[in-house]
């Protein structure tokens, strides 16, 4: 229940903030033109509180998840004055303008906010450096079943050549049961084979099976227990396991725990040096649970680097940029019926993933922020109607035929617009309940 509310709690924060900058760049817009703003909202329906400013009403509504800026003259089924004040007297590029700068502020916001968070603590795993190396294959995987070994050398993915983990993980998420040809170095050779992600969980998303390299580097050697016993020192890297080669450490601790107390030989490299210790892991209580254990802790493979202001905002733009095209690829495919619709989320789910974020910590929190603002401006840009981006559409027909559409056909279109909402608001909260309740 506690969760739930703190889930509750911070969407409603998240969503406020985004919605404010979303109507605030409506509203300086509007204001710059000398457009007459009657209602500056955050929700829906019934006034909660409100506050009267000169021509202006500044409310908060009922319903949270939206808001509106209302301008004197902005629907064409009303009786108009023709006052300069009004919206639709405007020329049409201060209209698209006044319309744009929603979406923008909310562009805007997930710049910021990813600059901010990079300039004061950016860090990334040390293998979105490093050549795409395969460290780790999941028996009866995908990618076992491509025949993907570990320390496996990706040299083309798809179409692309010499391929980074970041840019492989985020398609093979948003790519299930599309075949993609490989080429693999291994011991020299060349190897071409097929890895077809297949679809799993609630969202249905891609998975292949496979890690990237976690180089088993010992931070850590704790007195008394095996591994101090037999010698080994922090910086250490252990490179085999029982005479097989490892290139991730996890598998390392999991071989530790399937020995079930026998004897585990590994391979060490030490100054350029390899050597082999044999360990005999202990039975003992670690965080309330009993595992085997020999006495060391893996160094995490993060690099973490001060960036100049630049550099920062260099990086923002990369990483929205980045979200920006995996966006428009998803929905093209859920368009094409090429991966499931079931990875939309609606209300709960982002609710879910906000209280998600917070708990994590401040850093994945402003990271959340910023790419749910940037789904917010990019989805008030698709030409839907009643949205922002119907409008715009509107607009840049009008434009073309140099002439106003007539009201039959601006409110048929924002009929479609209202039933479509519906049933899209309809179907995501379909959807988030089917995921809580039934997530496999």
């Amino acid at each position: 229940m506690s969760s739930f509310v703190t889930d509750a709690l911070v969407v409603v924060v998240v969503l406020g903030i985004m919605i404010f900058l979303h109507e605030l760049g409506h509203f300086v817009a509007a204001k710059s033109f000398g457009v007459r703003v009657l209602v500056f909202s955050l929700g829906f329906g019934k006034s909660l509180l409100h506050y009267q400013h000169g021509e202006t009403d500044y409310r908060i509504s009922v319903l949270p998840f939206g808001g509106y800026v209302k301008m004197a003259g902005d629907d064409p089924s009303e009786t108009r004055q023709g006052e300069q004040g009004e919206f639709l007297s405007q020329p049409r590029w201060k209209r698209f303008v006044i319309v744009l700068m929603g979406p923008v502020m909310n562009v805007v916001l997930a710049v910021v906010l990813l600059t901010g968070l990079f300039k004061g603590h950016f860090q990334r795993p040390a293998f979105m450096e490093e050549p795409m190396r395969v460290g780790d294959v999941e028996a009866g995987s995908p990618a076992e079943q491509a025949n993907i070994h570990p320390g496996d050398l990706i040299l083309r993915f798809g179409n692309q050549e010499n391929p980074k983990w970041e840019d492989v993980d985020i398609k093979i998420l948003t790519s299930a049961n599309e075949a993609f040809p490989l080429e693999i170095e291994r011991a020299g050779s060349i190897v071409k084979t097929t890895l077809t992600p297949t679809a799993v969980g609630a969202d249905r998303e891609g998975y292949a099976g496979w890690d990237p390299t976690a180089p088993g580097i010992l931070e850590a050697v704790e007195a008394g227990l095996p591994a101090d016993k037999a010698g080994l020192k922090p910086g250490d890297e252990i490179v085999g396991v029982n005479g097989r080669k490892v290139y991730y450490f996890p598998s390392i601790v999991h071989d530790i725990q399937v020995s079930n107390g026998k004897p585990i030989a590994l391979d060490i490299m030490r100054a350029g040096r390899e050597f082999q210790v044999t360990l005999q892991p202990v039975y003992r209580e670690l965080m309330g649970e009993k595992h085997w254990w020999v006495g060391f802790r893996f160094r995490e493979g993060i690099v973490v680097l001060h960036l100049s202001w630049a550099q920062a905002l260099h990086e923002s733009l990369e990483e929205n940029a980045r979200s920006c095209l995996v966006t428009f690829d998803v929905l093209g495919k859920i368009l094409t019926r090429r991966m499931s619709a079931r990875s939309l989320s609606g209300p709960i789910g982002i609710a879910q993933m906000s209280g998600k974020a917070y708990r994590e910590g401040f850093s994945e929190l402003v990271f959340f922020v910023a790419f749910i603002s940037l789904q917010l401006g990019i989805f008030n840009l698709l030409p839907i109607p009643v949205l922002d981006g119907g409008v715009i559409f509107l607009l840049l027909v009008e434009s073309v035929i140099r002439r106003d559409l007539s009201l039959e056909v601006k409110e048929r279109f924002v009929q479609v617009g209202i039933v479509f909402l519906l049933l899209l608001a309809a179907f995501v909260m379909y959807n988030d309940l089917v995921k809580t309740f039934r997530p496999y």
